[in-house]
């Protein structure tokens, strides 16, 4: 049963019914959206909604134009990322480092790390590609007590990245929590990664766990969501260990 009525203008309406067809493959992609007439009979609305509704997925990277052939769907389907990757193994990403810094990091990094009220940490922010493109920022925040002296507070590239530092410090990585959320980008974040209007981002907080749960590392990663889809995998317990 409806809860409430959506006040959105209607050709935000339709823009979101055609952007769920698109990003759950009932329009494919490259597939040609049907004609202005035939949307215009399909949503009950008028010429002027439909091209609103239009313009609005166009500036989002969802369609784009043909001279004289129609619009149509863009043709890259949006980037499945396993969660638990440091990195995508396929070799068309990269990522540029732009910084490391100590800082005092955002309260919930803090609160995630268990880091006393003062307590400083090395930053490391880097941004993502594929194939050149800008996919995702990143900025990931280790204890100063932990990064101070190793490769984490170096100005450059980790051979073999900061899994290789936790092991060599007797701190190997054990598992991830992950938090995830959905916002509007910040300046930088639009800038940073070239996003589309009203485009907005997926913010992945990602706590990296050693032995006895203890918070090592933790990550922001910011993604535009009109690229990404996140997977997660869970292993299905055995029936006599399954929760009643």
């Amino acid at each position: 049963m409806p809860r409430g009525t959506d006040q959105r203008p209607r050709h935000e309406q339709v823009a979101a019914e055609l952007r769920e067809q698109i990003l759950s493959g009932d329009l494919a992609p490259g597939a040609q959206l049907p004609s202005t007439a035939q949307l215009m009979a399909r949503f009950d609305a008028a010429n002027a909604t439909i091209q609103r509704a239009l313009r609005s997925l166009k500036d989002e990277g969802f369609l784009n134009s043909r001279v004289g052939k129609g619009v149509y769907v863009r043709n890259q389907p949006p980037l499945v990322i396993d969660t638990g990757a440091y990195l995508p193994p396929d070799g068309s990403f990269s990522y540029e480092l732009l910084d490391v810094e100590t800082v005092s990091p955002p309260a919930d990094v803090a609160s995630a790390l268990g880091l006393a009220d003062g307590e400083q940490t090395v930053r490391r922010r880097r941004i993502l590609l594929h194939d050149g493109q800008p996919l995702e920022l990143s900025a990931s925040y280790y204890p100063a007590s932990i990064a101070e002296g190793t490769p984490l507070s170096g100005p450059g590239k980790i051979a073999g990245g900061a899994p290789k530092v936790f092991a060599n410090l007797g701190l190997p990585p054990r598992a991830f929590v992950d938090r995830v959320s959905a916002r509007p980008p910040t300046r930088e974040e639009v800038e940073m990664l070239d996003l589309p209007v009203r485009a907005p981002v997926i913010r992945q907080l990602r706590v990296v766990l050693s032995d006895d749960d203890r918070p090592v590392e933790a990550s922001v990663l910011i993604k535009g969501a009109h690229l990404y889809e996140l997977q997660f995998r869970r292993l299905v317990p055995e029936p006599d260990q399954a929760q009643p």
